[in-house]
């Protein structure tokens, strides 16, 4: 018998001109919801806004992964690339590298990496819907 799902709840504001925000967790994140802007803004839009949600999700599950495997780790860095089409819209492919400061083995590196692509919400729900793939590279401890 399985777990009823976890839910989750986020709420939007926004008015005319592109002006918007989501509150979520409680706090309040501005973004930018204009359909048309002659100057670039420096907030994120909704493309920006998922890649950061799978983003979040890679460094969520290495906490997770630290915890259950256990992987040691000093910190990491996660770059993520997204790349859509415009017809019909939609994201056609996510790639990204996570770089961890880590004296563990390659092995352990690869375990590591499974556990990332296998566990993670955001990146099972987005690679249903396009492709995802990336690397997990270790960065020596500096001593």
């Amino acid at each position: 018998m399985s777990a009823p799902p976890t839910t989750y709840r986020v709420t939007g504001r926004g008015r005319n001109g592109g002006a918007a925000s989501i509150r979520a967790a409680e706090q309040d994140i501005p973004i930018d919801a204009a359909w048309a802007r002659a100057e670039p803004s420096s907030l994120p839009g909704p493309a920006e806004l998922l890649a950061a949600a799978f983003a979040a999700c890679l460094l969520k599950n290495m906490e997770r992964a630290a915890t259950l495997l256990p992987f040691r780790y000093e910190s990491v860095e996660v770059d993520v690339h997204a790349r859509r089409q415009d017809a019909p819209p939609r994201f056609v492919e996510l790639t990204y590298e996570v770089r961890v400061v880590t004296d563990e083995e390659p092995r352990r590196l690869e375990l590591l990496h499974r556990n990332l692509s296998q566990f993670g919400t955001i990146y099972n729900t987005l690679a249903a819907a396009c492709e995802v793939h990336g690397t997990v590279v270790a960065v020596l401890p500096h001593p």
